[in-house]
């Protein structure tokens, strides 16, 4: 009967360790092959650059090629309205070619991940989620160096009267 038991504990820890390695594992695959979703950035703001990575030129295709993926790169730039940083990336997504500078847009922007040094910390498939025209969104500007701001003088508060026109 001891050994019985000795072999059913024994089974038991294999069978736990097995299902240990097998879940690592899983996770381990599940964080490369999706990281750039894991970790994307969503950014709202103001739209400051939207260019052309390559210049726009006369394109000769054989029939039934497809043209490569460079002729629509864009390098995008978007100000995120909550901290004033101004987020880039580049992309092929072709609905950029319809955005200009000053308009609004959520984008997100997926990083490159950390095992790919070069391009580590950058962000690549800007994808333009939104795009419409700014309404009075305020920009937050980023904060200034204390060393070389002044305080601006102090203002009276308004009365009730001047703040409701009356």
């Amino acid at each position: 009967m001891e050994i019985f038991e000795r072999k059913t504990t024994s089974m038991k820890k294999l069978r736990n360790v097995l299902f240990l390695f097998l879940f690592l594992s899983l996770s381990v695959y599940v964080v490369v092959s999706f990281y750039p979703y894991i970790f994307s950035r969503k950014v709202e703001g103001v739209i400051k650059a939207v260019e052309r990575v390559t210049p726009p030129m006369a394109i000769l295709t054989n029939p039934g090629q497809a043209a490569t993926a460079q002729i629509f790169s864009f390098a995008v730039g978007v100000q995120d309205h909550r901290t004033g940083e101004i987020v880039t990336g580049s992309t092929e997504d072709r609905q950029w070619a319809v955005a200009k500078p000053g308009q609004c847009a959520e984008a997100e922007f997926f990083p490159y991940p950390p095992w790919e040094f070069p391009k580590w910390g950058t962000y690549h498939n800007v994808r333009l989620l939104m795009l419409r025209e700014c309404d009075g969104v305020p920009v937050v500007q980023p904060p200034a160096n204390p060393e070389t701001t002044t305080t601006p003088p102090a203002t009276p508060p308004a009365s009730e009267n001047q703040l409701f026109g009356g």
